[in-house]
């Protein structure tokens, strides 16, 4: 099977942005952004600075709370959790790259509740890939689009490009 052209991520980071600004306008007090480690993380903090938030951005690594983490491990360039915030009684706007089956994020949630309980936690993807396994969804999304299980869409850094991304196609490697 031809895998067509990945959709184009600066187009889908402005549309995801469009709809960020319309949720942090809805809140009654000023939200943080958190992104899920990596790609999350990279959306985070573009979204942090276009939406001249004052509250830094924060970052969540789901490694430890894992469903599979007895199979795979921990990777030895797991990054750590970072909240600079109070996530007690606050709107957190929580951001991925792709989401897929949903077991990321339900991994990221928990890590997220281990440091306190948030107001709200609202979901941000580029793409929803579809697949889920768990009842999540994202309530901002850029696009929808289906992939054949065998594949994985990831957010890659344009390195040609200071702040530029792009979405690539990959055959998943499951360990």
């Amino acid at each position: 099977m031809t895998m067509p052209s990945p959709p184009d991520a600066e187009a889908l980071y402005a549309h995801l942005l469009t709809l960020a600004r319309d949720w942090v306008a809805q809140q009654r007090a000023e939200p943080a952004i958190v992104g899920i480690y990596s790609g999350g993380a990279w959306l985070a903090e573009r979204l942090h600075v276009d939406l001249g938030l004052s509250t830094p951005y924060g970052v969540v690594s789901s490694t430890f709370h894992r469903d599979d983490f007895a199979t795979r491990g921990l990777h030895p360039s797991a990054n750590r959790t970072t909240l600079p915030f109070d996530v007690n009684d606050r709107a957190i706007l929580l951001v991925d790259d792709v989401l897929y089956t949903g077991r990321t994020t339900r991994a990221a949630l928990n890590e997220l509740y281990d440091f306190g309980r948030p107001a709200r936690v609202d979901l941000a993807v580029l793409v929803d890939r579809g697949g889920r396994e768990l009842p999540i969804c994202a309530q901002l999304c850029a696009t929808r689009i289906e992939l054949p299980a065998a594949h994985m869409l990831a957010l890659e850094r344009d390195e040609t490009e200071a702040d530029a991304m792009r979405l690539a196609f990959r055959r998943e490697s499951r360990v």
